[in-house]
């Protein structure tokens, strides 16, 4: 059974009833299957009910369970042949973002994207997704090296923002956000970003300014978290949820912004209850874009990307 998040409580208590039911049938010689039944098909319509008019603070929560499908999940499901490579020749290796060479579909690409873990050692081992400068700089090393070699790149963005801390700034945290950026699109071969989970702030523009960028269905992208944004204005983070809202944070509000270009569907519930159909379904998608990108040259790709971003936040 998956984690199930606060406002889903009624869904919960439905499923443990009917665990408690399969429990007694399995126990005794009571058919009890059509009781079963019918409480399945009430829980099934309470879930579906409930995701289809989620509130921006929900999708962040939904974007934000620990049991959604990860970089090293859609690298599984997704790619042939990965090779990582680490390490940005200056300082150091950011586990919090990886990469490497693999085959896609067929199709020889560079991926790269942050890795939050699954649990608190791996957690804390790759910084919960939080990328530190000697990351975003393998991410320029590794896009380079994709470019020079004419090779597609393939982004996943999962990140509630760039790290912090004293030592990332010491070593040119925002210097190294920007130049990744201008990487991005600088790039003379298709490039091609998903948000899968969260997209906080310059950490995930970092990775995503791309000629496309998909969004999962209950993703969130947004330049602050909700909390912070909170913070800030009304000095408290018991506002997240009015923060959520207002800043526009999720893929239905940037499809239609211009923000993103296509939103990928979840299974009903999320993409934690069926990691397999939601890798599947972007790994649809990402074929998709990189199809409609390859013809292009590399000046057109980068005119593209260009076109893209400064069509954003016209009013007409």
């Amino acid at each position: 059974m998956p984690s199930f998040l606060d406002f889903e409580k009624p869904i919960a208590e439905l499923q443990a009833r009917i665990d408690e039911l399969r429990d007694t049938g399995d126990a005794g010689a009571i058919d009890i299957s059509a009781e079963i039944a019918k409480l399945q098909a009430k829980s099934d319509k309470q879930l579906k009910d409930t995701f289809a008019k989620l509130t921006p603070w929900q999708k962040t929560q939904v974007a934000r369970h620990p049991e959604r499908p990860h970089f090293r999940h859609y690298v599984a499901g997704l790619f042939d042949e990965f090779l990582p490579l680490a390490g940005d020749r200056a300082f150091g290796d950011d586990q919090a973002i990886l990469g490497g060479f693999a085959t896609f579909r067929g199709q020889r690409v560079m991926v790269l994207g942050h890795e939050k873990g699954d649990d608190t050692a791996s957690r804390l081992k790759h910084n919960f997704g939080m990328g530190k400068p000697e990351g975003y700089r393998k991410a320029i090393r590794l896009m380079e090296l994709a470019d020079r070699f004419g090779l597609p790149v393939v982004t996943l963005v999962d990140t509630s923002g760039a790290f912090p801390g004293i030592q990332a700034e010491e070593r040119g945290q925002a210097e190294a956000i920007a130049r990744s950026t201008g990487a991005c699109l600088a790039l003379g071969v298709p490039l091609v970003a998903s948000i899968v989970g969260e997209g906080g702030s310059g950490g995930a523009i970092a990775l995503a300014s791309g000629n496309r960028v998909l969004m999962f269905e209950h993703a969130v992208y947004s330049v602050i978290s909700p909390e912070g944004c909170a913070s800030i204005l009304w000095r408290t983070a018991d506002r997240a949820p009015d923060a959520a809202e207002a800043m526009k944070v999720t893929a239905q509000d940037l499809k239609g912004l211009g923000v993103i270009d296509s939103i990928v569907p979840e299974p009903l519930g999320g993409a934690h209850r069926d990691p397999a159909g939601a890798i599947r379904a972007l790994g649809d998608s990402i074929e998709r874009a990189l199809g409609e990108l390859s013809p292009l040259t590399p000046e057109a790709l980068r005119q593209d990307r260009r076109d893209k971003f400064l069509r954003m936040g016209r009013l007409s």
